[in-house]
């Protein structure tokens, strides 16, 4: 199986130069996509019976499989919960962060808090263990993600993701993602939810 690249059009957001975004998703973004179809074609042939815990070509193969899968789809989640007028969410996912949170504002002051805290991801998540909404940090792509956790929005905060707009300031750059979050994306994962259930 080849994965193909998603185009996201983002242009013109608010503290988001066209620039941090272009070189984010038309160079890093399209670097996992191609790293991932080359580790799924070199697993083709990797010999298994040397298989190894220690050290073997198939266990670096099969983790580094993970961390370029995780690369691709946490980046594909992030775009495409970019792009709106960010601000107070509606529907069904305004009513679960109410539920789960308390109030917006405590959602807000958590996610926040999650985003200066750690290394790669923030994510928004609904769990099919507790059928509550948590914000997870994630310090790698392949790392800290717990189980049967269903991203509903991602923010992504490797510097990567705003070096070129704000160096080695964080706080900056999760308020313009706040700024630019695309709720409806948000809102379509919830209702895959209830498709499932």
């Amino acid at each position: 199986m080849s994965h193909d690249i998603k185009k996201f059009e983002l242009r013109s957001m608010e503290g988001l130069s066209d620039n941090q975004v272009s070189q984010h998703k038309d160079i890093l973004y399209v670097g996992y996509v191609n790293k991932l179809n080359e580790i799924e074609d070199k697993l083709k042939t990797a010999d298994r019976t040397k298989a190894n815990q220690i050290y073997s070509e198939y266990r670096g193969l099969k983790a580094d499989e993970t961390f370029a899968l995780n690369g691709v789809v946490l980046h594909e989640l992030y775009f495409e919960n970019l792009g709106g007028s960010g601000g107070n969410p509606s529907g069904q996912i305004a009513d679960l962060i109410k539920r789960d949170f308390g109030s917006y504002e405590k959602w807000l002051e958590d996610f926040k808090a999650c985003g200066v805290a750690v290394r790669g991801w923030v994510v928004l998540t609904y769990s099919f263990y507790d059928g509550k909404l948590h914000n997870y940090g994630a310090d790698a792509h392949h790392f800290n993600f717990p189980a049967l956790a269903w991203p509903l929005l991602v923010m992504d905060v490797y510097e990567h993701a705003y070096a070129i707009d704000y160096g080695v300031k964080r706080p900056p750059y999760i308020e313009a993602f706040m700024k630019n979050i695309n709720w409806d994306a948000a809102n379509k994962r919830l209702d895959r939810i209830s498709r499932m259930l």
